[in-house]
């Protein structure tokens, strides 16, 4: 074998301790095959992908690494130049390694294996190659949002894909590919809203003064037999403080806390029967200085008792079928004593004015004892925070039941994890 010079080296070694009379720690580590320098395993590894310069492996096919009778496999490492790990399987017995994530195309990988011989020494071998070109011309396209910028602690991280993903095996593909690390790191999950759209979130809101970076590892990687994964461009996002305010309905009161302290307790109307407003969490969606409020855009009919046509300022939205936290000078009176709204959370002007400063897109707006029905999690805005974190969990391709009855999830893998 290839490693037989490191053999003789400790032969030689247990020869000078018998003629001094001394015992084995004279020779010092390299008595331990465990503790020598790896010897080059290449004699014992074969390897199903082409290292010659020009040849280029097929991404469709997996990687697949087995070592010969008098060795076994240990570990394996294998790495495309963006950094992105393959994740792989190994036998029992370690003679036979295999990918079981895709591979990218038009990508270089470094392999490193890692062996022991019959004695326990130490081997290991580096391999490089390169795959070809994606086969299919169809391509996976990803959109983040928000943009960049800083926001509130209950911001939603979106993402919203070119192509729709029903498959479960295709979506864990995806999901895998799509990152969100925090700093500093909080548990967190994706949740397939659509086939075509997914919402991020952490178990709690994320932490003041946060930094979040989400970017998509899928440039390459194939998501079908005709879909390919292409490229994106990536998000940065800070939080700032922890701004929540909270509506009591019954009360006619919404309290302003900054990073769990009280800084303001307005008095408030709220939506009047028929017209209550939704309870639950809700997330800051825009502010808007002016807003022309007609009740026909909310299904009011022209004409009725009902029907309202305002000029409103300092309006906060929190839902997009037009809930906001707006000024409503007309109703002042009625503020901290009943609910006269139609949905919206009215204030006096300069109460409206300070909270239209205070707040930012992402802030938290909850409203408690409403007689109205709960936030929607999904499509009036960020109703996500009202879902339960073990029920959002099943969301995810990669832990959960999905929402269509199937369920997909992370298969045991060696080190390292996948993409």
């Amino acid at each position: 074998m290839n490693h037989i010079p490191r053999t003789r080296t400790v032969v030689s070694c247990v020869v000078l301790v018998t003629a001094l009379g001394a015992g084995i720690t004279a020779c010092g580590s390299d008595g331990d095959p465990l503790s020598a320098t790896p010897y080059d395993a290449a004699g014992l590894i074969s390897f199903n992908a082409p290292t010659q310069v020009g040849k280029r492996a097929d991404p469709d096919k997996p990687l697949e690494i087995s070592v010969k009778d008098e060795g076994r496999i240990t570990d394996v490492t294998a790495q495309d130049s963006t950094g992105r790990f393959v994740a792989g399987e190994l036998t029992a017995d370690g003679s036979r390694w295999h990918s079981t994530s895709p591979l990218a195309a038009s990508a270089h990988y470094t392999v490193t294996v890692s062996t022991e011989d019959d004695d326990g020494a130490p081997g290991r071998k580096v391999l490089s190659f390169d795959t070809t070109q994606p086969t299919a011309k169809k391509q996976l396209g990803v959109t983040f949002g928000p943009d960049a910028g800083e926001y509130g602690v209950g911001q939603i991280i979106t993402a919203q894909l070119s192509e729709e993903v029903k498959d479960p095996a295709q979506r864990a593909v995806v999901e895998r590919a799509l990152r969100v690390d925090s700093v500093p790191a909080v548990p967190g999950s994706w949740y397939w809203v659509s086939g075509k759209e997914l919402h991020y979130r952490p178990k709690d809101y994320w932490p003041a003064h946060a930094t979040i970076l989400v970017h998509s590892n899928l440039d390459g990687m194939k998501i079908g037999d005709r879909l390919w994964g292409g490229k994106s461009k990536p998000v940065k996002l800070t939080t700032g403080d922890r701004i929540e305010a909270v509506t009591d309905a019954a009360a006619h009161e919404l309290t302003v806390f900054k990073n769990g302290a009280v800084i303001n307790a307005i008095p408030v109307t709220t939506g009047k029967p028929g017209f209550e407003t939704r309870n639950g969490v809700k997330v800051v969606l825009e502010k808007q200085y002016f807003v022309r409020m007609r009740g026909t855009t909310v299904g009011i009919a022209e004409g009725s008792r009902d029907n309202y046509d305002l000029p409103v300022y300092y309006a906060t939205r929190v839902t997009w079928s037009g809930e906001y936290v707006h000024a409503a000078p007309w109703s002042v009176g009625s503020q901290g004593y009943a609910n006269v709204s139609h949905g919206c959370t009215g204030m006096s002007t300069a109460n409206a004015r300070w909270f239209f400063d205070t707040v930012h897109e992402g802030d938290i707006v909850r409203v408690v004892n409403s007689n109205g029905q709960p936030m929607e999690p999904f499509g009036n805005g960020f109703g996500d925070w009202n879902v339960t974190w073990k029920k959002w969990r099943t969301g995810s391709a990669l832990t959960g039941t999905q929402t269509n009855g199937q369920s997909s999830s992370d298969t045991v893998r060696l080190q390292p994890a996948a993409v």
